[in-house]
Formats: structure tokens, C-alpha cells, sequence
């Protein structure tokens, strides 16, 4: 073993004194910086979905229902003025036997039952759309309720809602089923529609009858068929209306059946008032380049 020497170290360099600057308040920027929170409304840290998990049916079916509800309210809006618009259309019909129009009137008149006629139709599409849509979960929360699967599959049932005449029959045996899975009735007794299913069963026969009929004198030639024509035409609209509105209700009623809403889940935050807080201070000068 050799023993090499070496010179001991020097004395260690000495830490630089801290130096502490004097405070001079918050930040100032000529303008506001671009950098920061981004400009959204504050929100609950589950509002929005991040895709790990999916959604309970119960949750789909509330979403589902409040599209559908929207859409079946504006269907009844739209229903009910165009029927407006087609009954405003026989009377100028009846006052053109006696006395001459002005051509502004027709034309407006005739604008008016044409554009609500297409948007009619459109959001009639609609609606039916979304409520098939939400027909989907209401079937799988009845069958969770319930402990039960439908005799039904859905996709009979979709395909039999599209089919003329059979899309007069099916609905109210469908509705019956999933109300009686909604009640939580047991699966060996024969589904009983309510007072209400039953009407609303009624009402759509009538509007399907009235639909075809209507479509059926409109192949009559002649002034008087024309006028009744228009008459049947406003009965239909009326007929939808609130064919659509008793629909609105139906989805509402099972819909708060399959997925009840706990009242101490809800988060109910609401400013009564502000007791006591100082008042905010006013800007005097407008900074340049700052957002309004």
C-alpha cells in the first residue's frame, strides 16, 4: 500500500448574503394579460364528462327526456300556429265569396301556412326522433325497476313506430308495458293502462285518422273541397298539438317514475341577498387596449 500526501483544502468560498427586495405591490400591466384562468363559468368539478366511465341509465334518461320534452313543446308551439295560420286562410276563403282581397293579405296568409306546414314537419321529425331516442334507456331502467325484460325487443318496436298502421296499434300496447314495468308490477300480471295511456292512445288514433283523411281530400278538385280541405288541414295541426303535448307529459310522468331524483342529492344554491359587503369600487378610466 502506498501513502500519497496531498495539500489540505482551502477555506470554503462563502454563501453570497440573501438580499430581500422592498415590496411594491401588486403586479401593473399597461394591459390586461392574455396569460391566466381561461374566461368560463365557474362549474362543478363533475359537470363535465371525462370519459372513464359511463353514464347510468338513469342520468341518460333524464338528458334524453329534457331533449325530448323541448322538442315536443316546440312541436305543439308550431302545431298551433299553423293551425292559426290554416284557419285564418278560410276565413279570408269566405270573405273572397262577397269581396275582393288585397294581394298583400294572400300572400302573407299563404307565407304563413307554408312555412308552418315545413316547420311543422320538421320539428314533428324531430320529435319523434328524440322520443325514440329516449325510449332506448326508459326500456333498460324499466328492466333494472322492474327485474324483468320486455316481451318486446326494441328493435320490433322502433321498427313497428315506423310503419303505417302499425304505428297506430304498437304505441299504446308499448306505453302500457313500460308503465307497467315502471309501477313495478309484477311480471306474471297482465299489463292495465292507465286513464291517462288510454287517452293519449285515443288521441293519436284520432291524429293518425285525421292525417290520412286529410291527405286523401286533398285529391278532390273543386272550391268547396279546397275550403274543407283546409278546415280538415287545421284539425290536423290541432289534433298534433296536442297529441304532442300529451306525449310531453307521458315522458315526463315515466321518466320521474324510472329515475326518480333524490331531493338530498340536488344542490340547490340560490343569493337570497348580500348583507353587509362593501360596494365594489368603480373604474374611473378605461385602460387602453382593455376588453370592454
Amino acid at each position: 500500500m502506498d501513502w500519497v500526501a496531498t495539500p489540505p483544502p482551502g477555506p470554503s468560498t462563502p454563501a453570497p448574503p440573501r438580499r430581500f427586495t422592498r415590496y411594491t405591490g401588486p403586479p401593473s400591466y399597461r394591459t390586461p394579460p392574455r396569460w391566466g384562468f381561461p374566461a368560463l363559468a365557474w362549474r362543478w368539478p363533475t359537470a363535465v364528462p371525462t370519459g372513464t366511465e359511463a353514464a347510468p341509465i338513469a342520468e341518460c334518461l333524464r338528458v334524453r327526456a329534457r331533449f325530448a320534452v323541448v322538442m315536443l313543446t316546440m312541436l305543439s308551439v308550431f302545431a298551433v300556429l299553423t293551425a292559426a295560420a290554416e284557419i285564418w286562410r278560410y276565413v279570408l276563403l269566405v270573405e273572397a265569396r262577397t269581396s275582393a282581397l288585397r294581394a298583400g293579405t294572400v300572400d302573407l296568409s299563404d307565407s304563413l301556412v307554408i312555412t308552418g306546414a315545413y316547420l311543422t314537419l320538421f320539428v314533428g321529425a324531430a320529435a319523434i326522433a328524440a322520443t325514440l331516442w329516449w325510449l332506448v334507456p326508459a326500456r333498460q331502467a324499466a328492466a333494472e325497476v322492474s327485474g324483468y325484460e320486455s316481451a318486446r325487443p326494441a328493435t320490433h318496436v322502433v321498427l313497428a313506430l315506423l310503419i303505417p298502421g302499425l304505428n297506430l296499434l304498437v304505441p299504446g300496447a308499448a306505453a302500457a308495458e313500460l308503465e307497467h314495468a315502471a309501477l313495478r308490477r309484477p311480471a306474471d300480471e297482465r299489463p292495465s293502462p292507465s286513464k291517462f295511456v288510454r287517452w293519449w292512445w285515443a288521441t293519436l288514433c284520432v291524429s293518425g285518422a285525421l292525417f290520412a283523411a286529410t291527405l286523401l281530400w286533398r285529391l278532390r278538385d273543386g272550391v268547396q273541397a279546397r275550403a274543407d280541405g283546409v278546415l280538415l288541414t287545421a284539425a290536423t295541426d290541432v289534433a298534433a298539438a296536442v297529441f304532442a303535448a300529451m306525449t310531453l307529459v307521458l315522458v315526463v310522468r315515466l321518466s320521474a317514475l324510472l329515475a326518480p331524483v333524490d331531493p338530498a342529492s340536488a344542490r340547490l344554491m340560490r343569493v337570497i341577498r348580500v348583507e353587509g359587503a362593501p360596494a365594489p369600487p368603480l373604474r374611473t378610466s378605461r385602460q387602453p387596449g382593455a376588453k370592454r
